[in-house]
């Protein structure tokens, strides 16, 4: 199952991918088939709903596959604008800093793999959808980066997460690229405003429930600038994996329905060649990502 928060005709909605080309309007199918709407308005609010929610999904496709006449609720994907599956993280975006060894290595030494997760995070206001442009902010950096990511969405609360027990609490996975401003990176030393300026998180296009990946630490990413590939991985290079992430971050801090973990960017970021290759207006940057698919943006000109 693929969720989407999308828009149509003016009026936003939550929505479920059907047949790969469709977008069902999931509060509009339900007042077809029950006469009533059940789901609720946000995707943080359907998250929190849990396996309650994915199984009322789950009967309503079964319902919209036998009707025949779909028009006033199932819309083609290329009629509806995508937003960020969550528009408004309820807070900061929670980001591992140099999960895979050789993106470590590109950006440093042996010395700079860590032996321990490293943690920073995004503001809310970086979040941006599918096809939504990056503002390059021309005023403030002149060292734009990508870093395309998995990122892990949170499905019930936690504290003090056991590994064993920490795939229990995704919701599903998205796509994250990570765009940071190296310069402010390195001057200001803590991550926060080099990764934190407006437009800073594109996310998307879709969350995919965790029932539809079998195994999130196999999974290829690939990040492409105007088509020349530039990161290609397999999520089972991470240094620390998703159960670990998961448990060492939750030991002091609650997790919630709809946090967002953004997991490391393999190598192949700008800032790793020689010389650099940074953003500039008008590139276009598509992460890929196996069983997800593709987030699409372009560096406003």
């Amino acid at each position: 199952m693929k969720f989407v928060t999308a828009e149509i005709h003016g009026q936003t909605f939550i929505g479920l991918i059907f047949e790969n080309e469709y977008v069902i309007d999931i509060q509009k199918a339900e007042r077809k088939f029950y006469e009533s709407d059940y789901t609720p308005v946000s995707m943080i609010e359907c998250i929190e709903q849990g396996d309650k929610f994915i199984s009322h999904i789950q009967t309503l496709e079964e319902l919209v596959k036998k009707e025949q006449e779909r028009e006033s609720y199932v819309y083609p994907l290329s009629d509806v604008k995508l937003y960020a599956p969550i528009p408004r993280p309820s807070k900061n975006i929670f980001c591992v800093g140099k999960n895979y060894r050789e993106h470590a290595l590109e950006l440093g030494t042996e010395k700079d793999i860590p032996e321990h997760i490293m943690l920073f995070s995004k503001t809310p206001t970086t979040v941006i959808a599918h096809e939504e442009e990056i503002d390059p902010h021309l005023d403030v950096t002149n060292e734009l980066d990508y870093e395309g990511e998995l990122a892990i969405i949170i499905g019930k609360k936690g504290k003090r997460i056991h590994p064993e027990e920490a795939m229990d609490y995704i919701f599903g996975y998205t796509i994250i690229n990570d765009v940071t401003a190296r310069d402010l990176q390195s001057r200001h030393k803590q991550f926060l405003i080099g990764k934190s300026l407006d437009t800073f998180c594109p996310m998307g296009p879709y969350i995919v429930h965790q029932s539809a990946i079998s195994n999130p630490q196999q999974l290829m990413i690939e990040t492409r600038v105007n088509g020349e590939i530039r990161q290609k991985a397999n999520t089972n290079q991470m240094i620390f994996n998703i159960p670990t992430i998961i448990s060492v971050l939750s030991q002091g801090t609650t997790l919630e329905p709809g946090d967002i973990i953004a997991t490391g960017t393999p190598a192949g970021v700008g800032k790793g060649f020689h010389p650099p290759k940074y953003l500039k207006p008008g590139d276009i940057v598509e992460v890929t990502v196996e069983g997800i698919g593709t987030l699409r943006n372009s560096v406003m000109k």
